[in-house]
């Protein structure tokens, strides 16, 4: 894995908080494994980091009766596109449901990741999602790296978007905007919020989020 989010999203807040980028700063960029990484700060009450998904690569795609079957679901649940793996330093293979009930029915074990692997590569993530009101009701999947399930996944969303863009399941109109709730079947709900920037995400696809300090520590050396 080249990139991911809440590391991003945290650094960022970290160097505002402790006056390492000038004041009122609202653009600035990280260097990252993946390469330099946009960050953008939306002013406000509880101000919202965002950060620009590096480029967004296609990859293989999948049967849908392969998916449904390593998620323990009926091919009817599944939407009737093609699930595809996306990488933006994450590589990540995206099934689109029906409804939030299949969302949560959705599970996936080891041995029903190696049948998906077959012939892979490399280790990618499962993210299953529906569509709400709201933008998407998700879950990701992510036992090749130890994680049977990640409650909110940055490095996914810009690629769900694009995802989406391709497929029709969201308008492509600059400024748009949506919400991933992820992590709610497993008693972490998070919301992970998503922009696009120019016509079909053109001037990039940008992830937010807010950030909370929880604990803060000394290192002597």
């Amino acid at each position: 894995m080249l990139f991911a989010g809440h590391p991003t999203i945290g650094t960022s807040f970290v160097l505002l908080n402790e006056g390492l980028v000038r004041q009122g700063c609202e653009s600035f960029v990280l260097e990252e494994k993946i390469g330099p990484v946009q960050i953008w700060v939306e002013n406000g009450e509880r101000p919202m980091i965002w950060l620009r998904t590096p480029p967004i690569a296609g990859g293989r795609i999948y049967e849908r009766s392969l998916c449904a079957h390593a998620l323990g679901l009926a091919e009817d649940d599944l939407l009737n596109l093609a699930p595809q793996l996306l990488n933006a330093g994450n590589p990540t293979l995206f099934i689109a449901l029906t409804n939030e009930k299949a969302v949560d029915r959705a599970w996936l074990d080891l041995q029903e990741m190696k049948d998906l692997r077959n012939g892979a590569e490399e280790p990618f993530c499962v993210f299953v999602f529906a569509r709400t009101s709201d933008g998407v009701y998700s879950r990701m999947f992510a036992s090749d790296y130890g994680v049977l399930e990640d409650p909110a996944t940055g490095s996914s969303t810009g690629p769900l978007a694009a995802f989406m863009i391709k497929h029709g399941l969201i308008g492509g109109v600059s400024g748009t905007r949506f919400i991933s709730e992820q992590g709610t079947q497993m008693g972490r709900r998070s919301l992970l919020h998503a922009k696009i920037a120019g016509h079909r995400g053109a001037e990039g696809i940008y992830v937010g989020g807010h950030v909370v300090p929880i604990a803060e520590g000394v290192m002597n050396l």
